[in-house]
């Protein structure tokens, strides 16, 4: 039986200025279970992104708690939550964030400088097996400029496996592509979550990328309708 990796209690979001009060999210509840494959799906403007950043302690909730594993993550200081973000998820965006100085291979090795415990060459043999097993061993030593857009996705997808996370946030992932890397990438993705059991949680407005979903989750106008 899988147990919750991730519960979501009460969050709500919320923007203030000097003459309004805008809610993104409100009082969203619900469970992720280990290994499984969840899609939030909804309308652009529903609060998705918003979501999936507090889920992955990017943005502090306004109030509510998300647990991972017991522990809630706003109830950590700082630094504990950058670890927690470091060791323990990895995020997979629509606009890959790659830096343009760095190789293919030096952008997936970031994560792993701060892990002090795992020694230079680790984390080099390791990120070398990703490119590989994600069809980039040609690729290497090229910088984001010399890539195509699935590549570059490729690329963002090694570099958040590098630390071995048990959970990978997926922001529109396939967003900036054409359909056939979509394809591609969305594929990766299920096997990723099959062969390895990692946990994803995915940001989509497609309803066919969606389909390769075990659950749904929508939203509309920040409140979590189905």
């Amino acid at each position: 039986m899988s147990r919750n990796i991730v519960k979501v209690n009460g969050i709500c979001k919320s923007y203030r200025d000097s003459v309004s009060n805008l809610e993104v999210l409100k009082d969203i509840n619900f469970t992720v279970n280990e290994g499984e494959f969840l899609v939030i799906q909804g309308p652009s403007g529903a609060g998705k992104s918003t979501l999936l950043h507090i889920l992955g302690g990017l943005d502090n909730p306004t109030k509510g708690e998300v647990y991972f594993e017991g522990a809630d993550i706003y109830g950590l200081d700082e630094s504990a939550r950058a670890a927690f973000r470091n060791r323990k998820v990895g995020f997979v965006f629509q606009f890959f964030h790659l830096l343009p100085e760095l190789t293919a291979l030096e952008n997936v090795l970031l994560p792993s400088i701060l892990k002090s415990w795992w020694t230079r060459k680790k984390s080099l043999e390791f990120a070398r097996q990703l490119l590989e097993r994600l069809g980039l061993s040609h690729r290497l030593s090229h910088k984001p400029q010399a890539l195509s857009g699935g590549e570059q996705q490729r690329v963002a997808i090694a570099r958040a496996l590098v630390n071995h996370p048990q959970l990978l946030f997926c922001d529109e992932p396939t967003g900036n592509l054409d359909s056939e890397n979509g394809k591609i990438i969305l594929h990766l993705l299920t096997e990723l979550n099959q062969s390895e059991k990692i946990t994803v949680l995915m940001v989509t407005h497609d309803k066919d990328i969606a389909k390769g979903a075990e659950r749904i989750i929508h939203l509309k106008d920040g409140i979590l309708v189905s």
